[in-house]
This record gives structure tokens, sequence and C-alpha cells, in this order.
């Protein structure tokens, strides 16, 4: 089976290929690594490990969140909050579970080393660190469980790494996993990517399935991963975090607001800076009993996950009598679409480059007022903002 090496890839994508198209050929490559933990953290771990915090933020501020008959957006600040929790307990669960390995591995016969260790499991979470790019959508964030295949990364590195028998490996899993799971529920909070490894060998069958294309990762459950996003995504991420792009300054943002739209009046101005996160500028606008929220929202560095989950052709759609929502992907960009027919409310919002989400929501005549509303933020404007 061919893997290929994409012209341009960097080591992490040549890495996530090699590990999840052929683990059994790349764990001895990288157990004869001169590598130390620091190096594949800050390689390897930091920018796989943020796919599954940053895509929930993206989603929750897209789409929001709903449960029963309720649904709510968090606000940037929470939502920030949030995905960094979950982002430090991501890279905690990674140093925790590598800790458990090493201590448990001579209790199979195994021989403990801290750096193999780390290697174990750093590596293995590959498809589950992947698998977080569901979380663009809340209501599909349960499919990151997909991202069991990391289960079968780890039980195939085991014998390699940490010396554990054949025989004895599918046990030492299974110990690992569970007690990785006892401690996990003692912190009362571990990232989505983390859950995913923890949830127990017994739903895990085989590796059969995984393929790859040119410039592509195929992943049982989890689709196309197009290297080439993933590549833009860890670029974009390590220019925000050096500081090489800068994120829109909020007045920049709320200079783009315009005072009137149609025949709806700018009513108030709000604006919130989150350092090198972003910012978000939003205005209400109000007419004859009608008002809705423009909100221009600058996701900086993480933005670029939005980028997969188009690749991926990540979607949603749901119709009732009242009227419908649907989620996907359009020239590119993700867009949301709502509409309730019954107290004509409803939202538009689209990405713009990958980075900024545009989007208007409240009551207006028609979903076309909504849309009109997003169409009056020039996406070249934003683009050059991000110059």
């Amino acid at each position: 089976m061919d893997t290929g090496s994409s012209a341009g890839n960097t080591p992490l994508v040549d890495r996530a290929k090699a590990i999840l198209f052929q683990p059994k050929a790349e764990w001895p490559v990288i157990a004869a690594e001169p590598d130390t933990p620091s190096g594949i953290l800050k390689s390897y771990v930091l920018p796989l490990a943020a796919i599954g915090p940053a895509a929930g933020f993206i989603g929750g501020q897209l789409f929001g969140h709903g449960m029963l008959f309720v649904h709510f957006r968090p606000s940037l600040m929470s939502g920030l909050m949030t995905a960094i929790m979950s982002y430090v307990m991501a890279i905690i669960g990674v140093f925790i579970l590598a800790w458990i390995a090493n201590l448990l591995a001579p209790k199979f016969s195994g021989a403990m080393d801290k750096t193999a260790a780390f290697k174990l499991v750093a590596y293995s979470m590959t498809a589950s660190w992947l698998a977080g790019v569901f979380s663009l959508i809340p209501a599909l964030s349960v499919l990151g469980l997909v991202g069991l295949y990391s289960l079968y990364l780890f039980y195939a590195g085991a014998p390699v790494l940490m010396k554990v028998p054949q025989d004895k490996a599918v046990a030492f899993t299974a110990v690992t996993v569970v007690c990785a799971a006892v401690l996990a529920l003692v912190a009362s909070t571990v990232s989505t990517a983390v859950v995913g490894l923890f949830a127990g060998p017994a739903l895990f069958s085989s590796a059969d399935g995984i393929s790859s294309g040119s410039g592509t990762i195929s992943v049982p459950g989890v689709g196309k991963i197009d290297t080439g996003k993933l590549d833009e995504m860890n670029k974009q991420m390590e220019d925000a975090a050096s500081g090489k792009t800068k994120p829109v300054p909020v007045d920049s943002l709320k200079g783009l607001l315009p005072e009137s739209i149609g025949s709806y009046a700018r009513t108030s101005l709000q604006t919130v800076g989150a350092g090198m996160m972003g910012a978000s500028a939003e205005a209400e606008y109000a007419a004859d009993g009608k008002s809705f929220t423009l909100r221009i929202a600058d996701f900086h560095g993480i933005g670029a996950i939005a980028a997969m989950g188009a690749a991926m052709g990540i979607e949603q759609s749901k119709e009732d009598a009242d009227g419908y929502e649907k989620t996907g992907t359009v020239d590119g960009q993700m867009q949301t679409e709502s509409w309730n027919t019954r107290n004509q409310n409803g939202k538009f919002g689209r990405m713009i480059d990958n980075r900024f989400l545009v989007e208007a929501d409240g009551s207006a005549e028609s979903i076309d007022e909504l849309k009109a509303a997003v169409a009056e933020i020039d996406p070249g404007a934003l683009k050059k903002l991000a110059d």
C-alpha cells in the first residue's frame, strides 16, 4: 500500500500518514528516533491536540449548542475559556497516559522507558485528534468516537516501544485505558480527543479499511482528510503562535459594520478582544419590530480548522413544518443557514478565507434580509485587514 509523500508536506503530515497507514512499519522507525518528549510535544502533540478544542470553539460560535428545546451560543470569551481548558487537559492527558503506560509496562513483562511511553501515547492519539474535527458541528461531535482507531495504534506500538510481549499487548492496552479513564473521572473534565481514546478496546475490531491517496488521509469512519489542509492548518497556527500573523484590531472590525442595512438602523455596537486568539465586533439592527445582530469574528490562527471541516465535506440538514436548518460547504467555505417561518427568526453565517466568521442572527421579514446583511461585509476588505 503506497502512502505517498506529497510534495511540500511537513514532517507532521508525513508522520500522521505513516502512523495511520502503516503502523507496524512505522513504530520501529519511531522507536529508533532520538526525539525527546519536549520535541514531540512541540512539533506533533501541540498542533494536532488543538484540532478538537479549536473545532469545538468554532462550531459553538458558528452554530451554537442545542439540547431538547434549548439552544444557546456561548459568548466569545466563555467559548475561548472552554477551548483553552480542553486543550490544556488534552495535553495533560498525554502526560498522564504516558506515565501510566510506563508504570504498567513491567507488570506485563515489558520495560519502563519514559521517552518510549511518551512516543507511544503521542503518536497513537493521531486518529483521535484528527476525528476531533467533527466538533465543528456540535450535533456531529459524537462521531469523534471513530477516533477509537487510536486504540489499535496503541496496541500495535506497545510491543515495539514498551517491549510488552505480543500476547500481553491487548491486556496492557485495556488496563492502561481503564486506569487512565479512572483518573479522567477524578479530574472531572477531559478533552474529547482524550475521551475518544479512553472509550475502551471492546469497541474496536480491526485496522482494515484504512487507505490513502495522493495528498489525502482516509481514516475509517472519519473520512478523507486533505493533507494539504492539515499542512495549511499547521502553518496557520504556527504563524499565529510565533507572531508572524496578527489578529485584526477590534476597531478595524467595528469599522466594517454599516450604520444601516436597508430599512434597518444600527442601534448598538459591541466589541470583544481576546489577544492572539482573535476578536469580534457586532452590531444590533432594528426596524418595524424586527431586529437582528450582525457579527464579525476573527478566529486568527485556529480558523484553519474550518478548512479541514470543509475539505471533509462535513454537513448537516434538518427540515420540519416550522422551517429548516442546514450546514455545509459553499465555494470551499463552511456556511450555516436556518429559518423558522413561525416566528420569522433565523440566522445566516459563512466563513471567509478560513479565518473570519460573518453572521446575521435574529428576526427579519425573511432569510433573504439576513443574507443581505452578511453581504454588506466585503470579503475583500476582511482579507485586506489580515494582510
